[in-house]
């Protein structure tokens, strides 16, 4: 691995670490998510055939190990215990800090593929092209998501009743 590969791994780590905040909103789970995802991008790195930006093969990494970890507590569900989102955020000292937890409760209550294309393209800034690839889904399929992700969000900070999720059909 050559140093310039080195230092577009480590520059990745901020935006690795604000997205895994979002996917997890638990500091410690979103850490051990990063500590994950640079433990794999780093044993992997051979694999990474340089087609297209690092930050967005990092991200593919972490949404992976994101969906085992799901996968996994599934199996286990008392280690599940108590990762409810609450209804209602606890009462901040301060307004912005309120604010910040009212959107990541929102965040949260967001259906899984919906949150992660949401943080991806508008906090991370990753294309549609990016996002699509990282997530191993169609550019259709991410502007869908994107597109219902930002009505639900919105619908929810004004209060408005939101319709129910949509059952997968196998």
């Amino acid at each position: 691995m050559l140093a310039q590969d080195e230092a577009d791994i480590v520059a990745c780590i901020p935006s690795l670490r604000r997205y895994a905040r979002g996917l997890t909103a638990d500091r410690d789970r979103a850490d051990d998510l990063v500590q994950d995802t640079l433990e794999r991008a780093w044993s992997r790195f051979s694999m990474w055939q340089k087609r297209g930006e690092i930050r967005a093969w990092m991200f593919g990494i972490m949404h992976n190990a994101f969906v085992d970890r799901l996968r996994s507590r599934r199996s286990r569900p008392e280690d599940s215990a108590g990762d409810a989102v609450p209804e209602f955020p606890e009462r901040a000292t301060q307004a912005d800090r309120l604010e910040v937890r009212d959107l990541d409760r929102l965040l949260q209550r967001l259906p899984r593929e919906q949150r992660e294309v949401l943080l991806m393209v508008g906090v991370e800034e990753l294309s549609y092209q990016e996002v699509a690839g990282a997530l191993g889904v169609p550019v259709g399929t991410v502007m869908s998501r994107l597109s219902r992700a930002r009505e639900r969000l919105h619908a929810e900070m004004e209060g408005r009743e939101v319709p129910g999720r949509m059952q997968r059909v196998k």
